[in-house]
């Protein structure tokens, strides 16, 4: 490739990233869900990454924004919470967890591109849901939503969340949510992976792309080219 096209491309310009998270508060604990697209701009950069990340056996954080910031932030985050739980002798609280990530967002604003939402249980409070948006700013939420599908749930959510739901109501919301974000955002898409926290311990649950429900003019999902030439399925070929 030449410099010339090289330089139309525009490699150093910023590029945009999308995501969609949730956090969702019920009777007894929380969910936490997030699709599984990583973008660069228009290219998909990961189709199945894992965007719930633990932090301790009770606590766990959803990423958005810079892959890169979120990540390190994470780790910082959980090296922390660790040395708090030997020190303590007991496991550290979802306040302290989302503290610890307010902190360290906040003194290093003007260097990190990230949004957070970290949820949890524990024996004084229960279950918690806190957004941590780019700033720093700490907002605890019966429900929390971040990336660039948000902005298609808001309204969805004032509608569909409600006080006192049962796991299986909470689980649902949060699934749904994901798949309505993903048909209307073109950086949000792959699966939807949700993790489920209350006082009996966490579970993890995975729901492939071509099980999530299809909404308004949305195509079915399609076999790849690859996938129907390797089965004999492929078109068939050309001819003069």
């Amino acid at each position: 490739m030449s410099h010339s096209s090289m330089d139309d491309m525009n490699l150093n310009a910023p590029h945009s990233m999308g995501t969609t998270i949730i956090g969702v508060t019920y009777d007894g604990g929380v969910v936490l869900g997030a699709d599984s697209r990583t973008s660069t701009g228009v290219y998909v950069a990961n189709r199945c990454s894992d965007k719930i990340t633990q932090l301790t056996d009770n606590v766990y954080v959803c990423r958005s924004g810079s892959a890169a910031d979120s990540q390190v932030v994470s780790d910082y985050v959980r090296h922390f919470l660790h040395q708090h739980t030997i020190q303590l002798g007991q496991p550290a609280t979802v306040k302290v967890a989302a503290n610890l990530i307010r902190l360290l967002s906040y003194g290093n604003k003007n260097m990190l591109q990230t949004g957070l939402i970290v949820g949890g249980w524990d024996k004084y409070e229960g279950g918690k849901i806190y957004g941590v948006p780019l700033g720093g700013t700490v907002v605890e939420a019966p429900f929390a939503i971040g990336g660039s599908g948000s902005s298609y749930l808001y309204g969805f959510f004032d509608q569909a969340w409600k006080e006192g739901m049962t796991k299986e109501e909470a689980e649902a919301l949060v699934v749904k949510a994901v798949s309505l974000a993903i048909a209307r955002d073109g950086a949000s898409g792959g699966v939807v992976r949700t993790v489920v926290i209350n006082s009996e311990g966490v579970k993890r649950n995975f729901y492939p792309g071509d099980t999530l429900p299809l909404w308004h003019e949305e195509l079915e999902p399609q076999n790849s080219l690859l996938d129907m030439l390797a089965a004999g399925e492929g078109p068939a070929p050309m001819t003069e």
